[in-house]
């Protein structure tokens, strides 16, 4: 009566034979829970589904990667312009179509492709986590990302989901690891990795530097990063498309690092990056602000900071950054 009653939707099976049903049919919790009568037989023999994905998998072409690749992209924009807090249900419902199509692809030459847009996708997730204060989720993805990048083989991405998840151990008070994971990512790259990518990777590790108190390794980074960046105004690597990254943007990444280790240059680096920084980047122009508040307090100057405070807050209010505006917190507490 009991299953007959279960079958057919009048009774919900209790978590006691829930417990025993697991056991005797071999299933999921999830899966026993929400099997219905239609899916009775399948749940014997699951086969018919399993190569039905398979056959689905193996179908997935290459313009179905170009347009995982471009959601990727219009979600990449979306979160530069608006911030991420209003892109996760769109973003979760994207690494879970990506999951889907590497999980039952079984060749290689299906599983690169399809692993290497899931790469890509992960290291976005994972930092708009970052700046949406899920550190947890942010570091799952991070760890999702650096799978799909070595089933690509694809080195490079797996070197810049490694950097990136560095950020994730600074931002959880590990700054020394975080620089020992950075380093370790420089090595998986080798000279393989683009003159782009190796500027971002040096530049990373010394921002963690400057967090973990190294000055002297700060500094050494920072002119690693300035002797590799290719010059012109191009910041887009067409190798690794989530870097973005010219001389300008490292003039304001080096008035950042410079701001963290107390250094008076910092200002004019930072001055310089402003007149020259692309407006549609609205978290990374409230970032910038937030470096001259910190550049300003530094020098005692409480008006200048004051200013560019409210600024970086009016823009991380526009983005719904947790992680922005958590910083600006902290610099408003020292004036």
């Amino acid at each position: 009566m009991y299953v007959s009653e279960w079958e057919n939707g009048k009774r919900v099976i209790s978590d006691r034979y829930a417990a025993i049903l697991r056991r005797l049919l071999g299933v999921t919790d999830a899966e026993l829970r929400d099997t219905g009568p239609a899916q009775a037989v399948p749940m014997a023999d699951g086969y018919g589904e399993l190569l039905s994905r398979i056959d689905s998998a193996s179908s997935v072409s290459a313009s179905m990667v170009k347009a995982f690749n471009d959601q990727t992209e219009l979600l990449r924009t979306m979160d530069r312009q608006m911030g991420a807090a209003s892109l996760v249900d769109q973003m979760t419902g994207h690494l879970a179509a990506l999951e889907e199509a590497l999980n039952f692809a079984v060749l290689p030459s299906a599983r690169r492709p399809v692993a290497l847009a899931l790469a890509g996708a992960s290291t976005l997730a994972a930092w708009q986590a970052i700046d949406s204060g899920a550190v947890e989720r942010a570091w799952r993805h991070y760890e999702l990302a650096k799978r799909a990048a070595r089933d690509a083989e694809a080195p490079m991405y797996l070197a810049h989901a490694m950097g990136e998840q560095a950020y994730v151990l600074c931002e959880a008070g590990r700054p020394a690891l975080g620089v020992e994971l950075v380093r370790d990512a420089q090595r998986t790259l080798g000279q393989a990795g683009s003159p782009r990518l190796r500027a971002w990777l040096h530049a990373a590790e010394a921002e963690l530097c400057a967090h973990a108190g190294m000055p002297d390794d700060c500094r050494r980074a920072l002119d690693a990063a300035m002797n590799e960046i290719p010059p012109g105004a191009e910041d887009r690597d067409p190798d690794m498309v989530s870097i973005f990254l010219n001389g300008a943007h490292l003039t304001r990444w080096r008035g950042n690092v410079l701001a963290l280790l107390g250094d008076e240059e910092a200002v004019t680096s930072l001055y310089d990056a402003l007149e020259v920084m692309d407006p549609t980047f609205v978290r990374a122009r409230a970032g910038l602000h937030a470096d001259l508040a910190q550049a300003h307090l530094i020098r005692t100057e409480y008006d200048d900071a004051r200013t560019h405070l409210q600024q970086a807050r009016l823009l991380a209010s526009r983005t719904g950054s947790v992680r922005q505006r958590r910083r600006i917190d902290m610099l408003s507490a020292k004036l």
